[in-house]
């Protein structure tokens, strides 16, 4: 498991991983030219572990990784061939979760709270689920002790904070060149039986045009994946906070089922791997060449003052 292991006594190999997390927290692939107008965003598909996290929970590193998006950064690619550019998150939403407000704190789970600021308990933060979490996707506990406040306030600073102003960056350059921005906002999600291959999530219309969300259905369902709107995904932070229509910004979420193409228990790529890709990538040219014409919005209102808010 690349970028995951029990500390082994080197305290170089772990301020390496952070370190490097630290400076370099995500990557932005771009195609050689931005020809849609489109962004990409996988927020929760990093897997490189620091070993101090790994040493402070309960966890062992298979568990720890149930709450990622695994590979969707990477099934989700033929998006950047495609003429858009991709964010990728490089830490794991164990560590941080960039799909939450920074106020989404569990005060419980730190030592002291000086300086952090925490809104009132949501249902997110009261299941775990808050921008930094204290469970993984199947309710295990992670930590075996409390967090210093010192520790959340890094987590933000050097990660949550570079992520959306780059993503903001992104979504600017977007709708400055082509008077639109559509933000695509990847995840993966648990199988289950009652689960559909594809969750499209736009806040039930609040996010993003009806227009790009009927279109993103029907150019799955020609594909042959099965497709649901908004249950039991509607969208998260990332959607919220960008999906501006007004502004001439939409954000959709998009789900997919991990039983389409990964092993779930092992966490690796599953043998559909690549047939799911290509059928995705299919999907996302047909979604990619909608008129743009009835998408602009009444101003001009640039994302980095959405993302300041």
């Amino acid at each position: 498991m690349a970028g995951l292991s029990k500390p082994d006594g080197n305290q170089g190999a772990f301020d390496a991983v952070l370190s490097a997390l630290y400076a370099h927290p995500f990557k932005i692939h771009r195609p050689d030219t931005q020809r849609v107008p489109f962004v990409f965003a996988s927020p929760h598909s990093g897997r490189l572990y620091p070993a101090g996290f790994v040493a402070q929970s309960r966890l062992d590193a298979l568990s720890l990784r149930r709450s990622e998006d695994a590979y969707v950064d990477a099934l989700f690619n033929g998006a950047i061939a495609l003429g858009a550019p991709m964010l990728a998150a490089r830490f794991p939403r164990a560590f941080l979760d960039v799909n939450r407000a920074v106020s989404e704190l569990d005060p419980a789970m730190f030592d002291d709270a000086f300086g952090l600021r925490v809104d009132a308990v949501n249902a997110r933060v009261h299941a775990g689920l808050g921008v930094i979490p204290r469970v993984v996707r199947d309710g295990a506990e992670i930590y075996s002790g409390k967090l210093s406040s010192a520790e959340a306030k890094e987590r933000i600073a050097r990660l949550h904070e570079p992520y959306h102003a780059a993503l903001a960056r992104l979504i600017d350059e977007t709708l400055q060149h082509f008077g639109v921005a559509i933000l695509i906002d990847c995840h993966s999600m648990p199988s289950a039986a009652t689960v559909p291959d594809i969750v499209l999530g736009d806040r039930f219309g609040a996010s993003a045009s009806a227009e790009i969300t009927r279109r993103a259905e029907r150019a799955f369902e020609q594909c042959g994946f099965s497709v649901a709107r908004n249950t039991p995904y509607a969208g998260g932070y990332t959607t919220h906070l960008y999906g501006r229509r007004d502004d001439g910004v939409h954000a959709l979420q998009i789900e997919i089922n991990r039983a389409l193409y990964l092993n779930e228990h092992t966490i690796a790529p599953g043998a559909n791997f690549e047939s799911v890709q290509a059928r995705l990538t299919q999907v996302l040219g047909s979604l990619m060449a909608i008129d743009i014409a009835g998408l602009r919005g009444n101003s001009t209102r640039l994302c980095t003052q959405v993302a300041a808010e």
